[in-house]
C-alpha cells in the first residue's frame, strides 16, 4: 500500500515520520455491513497513539459505531467507508490529537488525567507542554481510556458469560459484536483484576501462555482503588452523552440556569466551563437556543452588552451557532411582542454591531421564513420587520464590492517623459501650483475624496 508523511501538508519526499496508508476492507451486507481497517494497528503504531483513537474519532465524523478487537487487531467502523476518505479523516485526527501546536512536530504525547477530567500534550522535540486546546467527542473517550493504559486488559479477556451479562445489564440484543468495544471505566478496573485473578487461578482463559503477577501490597491496592473511583467519576459524562438530545439540551439548560440565578455568568471561567459542557454533551451549535432562552428578555439591549463575552465564546466563526441563535431571539420576539416587535432591526444590529452575529449568517436567515420556532404568520412579520436592516446589510454588500471592482480595474501608465522632466527646475513650480489648486478646492463645499 505504500507511505505517507504522517503530516500531508509536508511535501518533502525525505521527510522522516511516515505512516502506512489506510486499508479499509468492506464486509457484511445490508444492516449489517462494516469497514474494516485492517492496518489501524501499523497506522497507530506510526503515530503513536493507540489504534482505538483515531477508529472512535472516524466514528465520532462519520456518526457510525466502532468495534475494537484487540486480540486480532481488528478495528470496525460500521457502514461502507473508503479508504481515501478515511485517510482525510485521519489527517483530521492528526492535526488535532498528534502535531505539536507550536512545532508541527508529530513527536508528541498525550497525558491524560482521568481524576481532573484533562488532556495535556507534551513535545518531545520542541519542549512545548500545554492542554489540548481540541474540543471534540473523542475527548471524552481518551479520559476515560488514557494511553498509559492497555486496552487489551480492559475488555478483550472477558467471558463469554460477563460480555452477556453486561449486554442484557445495559439493555442491548446480547449482540456478540459490543463486547468488543470499550469497557466503562469502572467495569475496566473490576474486570482487569477479575482477569489476573483467573489466571492466577489456573482459570482457562485466551491469554493462558501470560504469566500474570498481582501485586497485593497496600499502596497498589490503594491505587487499583484510586482507578475504580475516577472511572466511576467519569461515568457521568458517559451517561450524559449516551443521552437523547433534548435531554442533554435539558442538562445544559439546568447548568447555566443554576449559574445565571446565582450570579456567576459573568465570570469568564464560567464561560469556559459552559462552553466545554456543551461540547461533552454534542450540543455546541444549539446551546445558543437554551442560551438565547435564558439570558434574553423585554430588555434584550442591557441583556446582550452584558453577556456579550459568553455569546460571543460560543458563536465567535460558528455560523451554526449563530443560526440556531437567531432562531432563539424569534422565540423572544414572538414572547415580547408587545415591546420588540417593532425594535427588531435594532436588535439585529446591535448583535451586529457586537459581533455577535455575522452579515453572512443574518443574510441567509432573511432569505427563508420559517416556522421552525415560532409560527410561520410570526416568523413572515419578523422578517417585514428586519427589512430594513437586511436592506441596509446588503447596499453596504454591493457598494463594498463596487469599490473593490473599481480599484481592480485602475491602469498606472508610465511615462518616460517624467524621468527627464524631474531634473527641471520649472515642474517644480507647477506642481506648487497644483497644490494650491488642491488646497482651494479642499475649502469648496462639493469636493469629493475619490477626485483627488
Amino acid at each position: 500500500m505504500g507511505t505517507v508523511n504522517v503530516n500531508r501538508n509536508v511535501t518533502d519526499v525525505f521527510y522522516r515520520y511516515k505512516m502506512p496508508r489506510i486499508n479499509a476492507k468492506v464486509e457484511g451486507k445490508g444492516n449489517g455491513i462494516k469497514t474494516v481497517i485492517v492496518n489501524m494497528a501499523d497506522v497507530a503504531r506510526a503515530i503513536g497513539r493507540p489504534a482505538t483513537y483515531p477508529t472512535k474519532y472516524f466514528g465520532c465524523e462519520l456518526g457510525a459505531q466502532t468495534q475494537f478487537d484487540y486480540k486480532n487487531e481488528r478495528f470496525i467502523v460500521n457502514g461502507s467507508h473508503d479508504a481515501n476518505k478515511l485517510q482525510d479523516l485521519l489527517d483530521g485526527f492528526i492535526r488535532k490529537f498528534v502535531l505539536c501546536p507550536e512545532c508541527d512536530n508529530p513527536e508528541t504525547d498525550l497525558i491524560v488525567s482521568s481524576k481532573k477530567g484533562t488532556i495535556s500534550q507534551g513535545c518531545k522535540a520542541c519542549g512545548f507542554h500545554g492542554p489540548l486546546e481540541v474540543n471534540h467527542k473523542v475527548n471524552t473517550f481518551i479520559i476515560k481510556n488514557p494511553p498509559n493504559v492497555n486496552p487489551a486488559s480492559q475488555g478483550a479477556s472477558l467471558t463469554e458469560g460477563k460480555r452477556k451479562a453486561r449486554a442484557k445489564k445495559t439493555g442491548e440484543n446480547g449482540d456478540d459484536s459490543t463486547a468488543d468495544s470499550t469497557l466503562d471505566a469502572s467495569n475496566a478496573g473490576d474486570d482487569t483484576i477479575d482477569g489476573q485473578t483467573r489466571r492466577m487461578n489456573g482459570g482457562n482463559d485466551d491469554d493462558d501462555d501470560v504469566n500474570w503477577t498481582v501485586d497485593t501490597s497496600e499502596e497498589a491496592v490503594r491505587a487499583r482503588m484510586q482507578d475504580l473511583t475516577d472511572g466511576a467519576k467519569n461515568m457521568t459524562v458517559s451517561d450524559d452523552f449516551d443521552k437523547t438530545e433534548k435531554e442533554r439540551l435539558d442538562i445544559f439548560y439546568n447548568l447555566v440556569k443554576k449559574k445565571r440565578d446565582s450570579g456567576e455568568l459573568e465570570n469568564v471561567q464560567i464561560h469556559k466551563e459552559l462552553f466545554t459542557e456543551a461540547g461533552l454533551l454534542d450540543i455546541q451549535a444549539k446551546s445558543t437556543l437554551v442560551l438565547a432562552e435564558l439570558l434574553f428578555s423585554a430588555n434584550i439591549f442591557q441583556e446582550v452588552r452584558k453577556h456579550r463575552k459568553l455569546l460571543l465564546r460560543f458563536t465567535h466563526e460558528d455560523s451554526k451557532a449563530q443560526k440556531y441563535l437567531i432562531g432563539g431571539l424569534e422565540q423572544i420576539f414572538s414572547l415580547h411582542t408587545d415591546k420588540l416587535m417593532d425594535k427588531v432591526p435594532n436588535v439585529f444590529k446591535l448583535f451586529y454591531d457586537t459581533d455577535i452575529l455575522e452579515e453572512k449568517a443574518i443574510l441567509e436567515w432573511s432569505q427563508k421564513v420559517s416556522k421552525k420556532y415560532v409560527s410561520k404568520e410570526v416568523a413572515a412579520q419578523i422578517h417585514e420587520k428586519a427589512l430594513p436592516f437586511v436592506k441596509w446589510l446588503q447596499e453596504a454588500e454591493e457598494e463594498e464590492s463596487s469599490d473593490e471592482e473599481d480599484d481592480s480595474d485602475v491602469e498606472i501608465e508610465y511615462d518616460d517623459r517624467a524621468k527627464t522632466d524631474s531634473l527641471r527646475k520649472e515642474p517644480v513650480k507647477q506642481e506648487v501650483k497644483k497644490t494650491k489648486a488642491i488646497e482651494e478646492e479642499e475649502d469648496g463645499d462639493d469636493l469629493n475624496i475619490d477626485d483627488i
